[in-house]
């Protein structure tokens, strides 16, 4: 069965943007960034791999699924972000005919999507954001994978939204960047060992 990654960027007051969606506090340079780029060349917007002279096999996530307000993020570059990929972006207010067609933009519950997409022949399904969309699919998420950055914003975007009772992860790794961010990955802690 197919897994669901959480890999984001988060502050260390546990935000993974600042007021107003801002991501511009989250380091686009330093040594971790060269992790990203060798590991998870998926999660990397095609803009992104076109500048680096990159390519996304799909080889760790072939599906992306992200709410509506991290896919609106991309518009001034692109309303594509990751082609390399199958798309899900979720809404309640937004329409399939406000992205391009390779899009997906549904209203249907997340966990039924996300147990069907699992349920499918594939590799990985990446968790893009947002902290709503997570909220809602805490106990769906196979691994969480942490990009914690050595900055506290104050306010923005959760990690979690609208979870109203505890869960227990448990680490699988961490490793730490002179950067200062430190990559954390955790499992369910009932699906530890």
């Amino acid at each position: 069965m197919r897994e669901l990654t959480y890999f984001v960027a988060v502050s260390l007051d546990g935000f993974i943007s600042g007021p107003d969606h801002d991501f511009s506090a989250f380091p686009v340079t330093g040594d971790h960034i060269e992790m990203i780029f060798r590991e998870y060349p998926d999660t990397l917007p095609k803009v992104g791999l076109d500048a680096m002279g990159l390519t996304a096999t799909g080889d760790r996530f072939d599906t992306t699924l992200m709410g509506w307000k991290t896919y609106e993020v991309g518009f001034e570059a692109t309303r594509d972000p990751y082609p390399h990929t199958r798309q899900v972006v979720f809404s309640r207010s937004h329409t399939q005919a406000e992205a391009p067609p390779n899009i997906v933009v549904t209203d249907e519950d997340p966990v039924a999507v996300v147990r069907r997409l699992k349920a499918e022949p594939g590799n990985g399904i990446w968790l893009c954001g947002g902290g709503d969309l997570a909220g809602q699919l805490v106990d769906e998420i196979d691994r969480l994978v942490l990009k914690v950055n050595p900055i506290v914003l104050g306010g923005g975007t959760p990690l979690f939204s609208g979870v109203t009772s505890a869960r227990t992860w448990t680490r699988a790794e961490s490793t730490p960047y002179d950067s200062g961010v430190v990559v954390n990955e955790y499992v369910p802690a009932a699906t530890a060992g």
